[in-house]
């Protein structure tokens, strides 16, 4: 047992070990009883950010870093990020703490989490089933939720019109504030309207070893087991592909399946 003294010093260091984490977002994203505003808040009324050229914050934008085991790489340069994948929000249970770059969470803001984009950066946000388009600036990491690719402030979420479900089929892509209509003309990886998700378990330089891939996990699914035949760095390439599968819940549950069955970490795919 420690001595009075040093037990007192301890529990002081404890607690602000606890109250440090507290307020970094993928410590606070285990929460699941994250709420809408709780006063008025008409998403009318809000504007998409003017995109604007900034300097990289001091925090938050570190070479790599570790999430729940996970090691994440932060990109040096937001140019050519065009990413599809699924989107979720974020609400009252972060608002008003520290962003990672230091800023406060708002939920009446039009911003975002990512998990490798340079803060801040100026994203355009596609709803591919409807074409809603939004633009908000990431100022924070995350999500960390196995299969997303952006979180979003509630009023975000609100104006691309995904709060009825909790989440979107979405095209991320990354602004270049010294000539953002670039973006706005530049046209969808995905069709509007369409939007089918797979899970890539994996992708390989030879076909066999992409064959024998598929057989095993045609035995752990209902759902169609495809190679999508390809090219990288002009080397052919042979994606194994699970799906179409109908919605994001059924997403999420082969995605937890494949993964605590430790056939690696499957990549959701959107087309």
């Amino acid at each position: 047992m420690l001595p009075p003294k040093k037990y007192f010093i301890f529990i002081i260091l404890f607690t602000l070990l606890l109250s440090s984490c507290s307020t970094t977002h993928h410590r606070r994203y285990k929460y699941r009883d994250d709420f809408a505003p709780n006063f008025k808040v008409n998403p009318n009324d809000i504007q998409n950010p003017v995109p604007t050229a900034e300097p990289i914050s001091k925090h938050g934008n570190p070479s790599s870093y570790v999430v729940l085991g996970k090691r994440y790489y932060v990109l040096k340069s937001a140019q050519g990020y065009d990413q599809t994948g699924i989107a979720s929000w974020y609400g009252m249970k972060f608002h008003d703490h520290k962003t990672a770059n230091g800023e406060e969470y708002d939920v009446a803001k039009m911003t975002g989490a990512n998990k490798v984009l340079p803060l801040p950066t100026y994203v355009q946000v596609t709803n591919l089933k409807t074409g809603k388009k939004i633009i908000v600036r990431i100022n924070d990491r995350g999500p960390f939720h196995e299969n997303r690719i952006i979180d979003l402030s509630y009023v975000a979420a609100a104006k691309l019109g995904m709060l009825p479900t909790g989440t979107a089929l979405v095209e991320v892509k990354a602004i270049n504030p010294n000539n953002p209509h670039e973006t706005e003309c530049s046209t969808p990886i995905v069709p509007i309207g369409r939007g089918h998700i797979y899970l890539q378990i994996g992708a390989f330089s030879i076909e066999d070893n992409a064959t024998r891939l598929q057989s095993k996990i045609e035995n752990l699914t209902t759902y169609p087991v495809i190679i999508q035949t390809g090219t990288l760095n002009n080397q052919p390439i042979y994606r194994v592909q699970i799906g179409p599968i109908p919605n994001v819940d059924n997403t999420d549950a082969l995605h937890h399946k494949l993964l605590t069955m430790g056939l690696g970490d499957p990549i959701t795919v959107i087309k």
